[in-house]
């Protein structure tokens, strides 16, 4: 049973967030500074019962199989919040590598989620348009993801990002005249009497490049678990608001989760799967079942979607940990 989200609903919850958003960047420009562990798990935990709040309200305003509507809301965000915990690595190295002040790390990751939701806006747009005149696209979305997923559980990804990213800054050194020290926040300063970027800027085109690689990445992901392209946004827009705070929260406990990009790893190949099996279920493609949809491909439901997001995030957080404990007590064993 399908279900449907009235349009006062999408476009009041839309304006809402958007003013949270605004609210959250101008208090960053107002105030910047190195928020505490108590005020960083006092936002995070504000987002996530946000979140929690808007599917409990999607519960009673959606038109249909309710349950539904609110399960993939849940299991969509907890997909793209465990893709945005992977993201945390990438700006950790981006941060130490390009030396942003800690008191302005704020404003770039703000401007770093107000890019990745522009972004990702446009991607979930083009996949919607795609999903809804070609069916086929499930076959492509899921072999990706499942490729993804093997680059995932492999070591190397991220560096390979962050070569990548730094072979750019060097392409942009040739050609834009930038300084060699920051100047407070600012995108411009002046030396020598003219007028030249600061290396603000490259800080920005490197978050804005990995926000273009991790889009690729996420929106095919979340498309496997609603084809609702306002779903699919909100669970976007509930994953990006937390980043900010998350980022300071973890901060060192970053290096601790030596397992979680197995855990992302199975959470791609997992919804590639589904991806897959849809499209046969769905199937319009001449050379495969006479152009007929494949009758004994099963249909993975919501729930059990949510259920294997949330087992596969809790054993590899929960691994990682045992790891780096055990790892913890052996150097204090080993010293003299």
């Amino acid at each position: 049973m399908s279900f449907e989200i009235p349009v006062w609903f999408e476009i009041t919850s839309m304006a809402i967030l958007l003013a949270i958003l605004i609210a959250d960047l101008l208090l960053i420009i107002k105030r910047p500074h190195i928020p505490k562990m108590g005020e960083a798990a006092a936002w995070v935990g504000f987002y996530v019962a946000l979140a929690l709040v808007f599917a409990l309200v999607l519960f009673f305003v959606a038109e249909g199989n309710q349950a539904d509507a609110a399960g993939q809301f849940v299991a969509g965000w907890l997909t793209e919040y465990s893709l945005s915990i992977d993201n945390l690595f990438v700006f950790v190295l981006l941060m130490t590598q390009f030396a942003v002040p800690r008191r302005y790390q704020q404003r770039v990751l703000m401007v770093g989620i107000i890019i990745a939701l522009v972004l990702r806006g446009l991607f979930i747009l083009a996949g919607a348009a795609l999903i809804e005149n070609f069916s086929w696209i499930f076959y492509i979305f899921g072999l990706f993801l499942i490729y993804t997923a093997w680059r995932q559980a492999f070591p190397g990804t991220h560096a390979d990002d962050a070569e990548t990213e730094t072979g750019i800054v060097r392409f942009l050194r040739r050609f834009i005249p930038i300084s060699d020290a920051y100047d407070g926040a600012k995108l411009r300063t002046i030396v020598d009497g003219k007028k030249i970027w600061t290396p603000m800027i490259l800080v920005f085109l490197a978050i804005g490049f990995t926000d273009l690689v991790f889009a690729i990445d996420s929106i095919p992901a979340i498309f496997g678990i609603t084809r609702s392209p306002f779903i699919v946004f909100a669970a976007n827009v509930f994953a990006l608001m937390g980043l900010r705070q998350l980022y300071f929260l973890l901060g060192g406990l970053l290096d601790r989760l030596a397992y979680l990009h197995y855990g992302i790893a199975f959470i791609l190949a997992f919804i590639g799967v589904k991806l897959f099996l849809h499209a046969l279920h769905v199937n319009e493609l001449p050379f495969i079942n006479g152009g007929q949809a494949v009758e004994w491909a099963p249909e993975i439901s919501t729930w059990v979607s949510l259920g294997v997001i949330v087992a596969a995030m809790a054993v590899a957080t929960i691994a990682s940990l045992i790891a780096a404990n055990r790892d913890k007590r052996r150097v204090g064993s080993e010293r003299p």
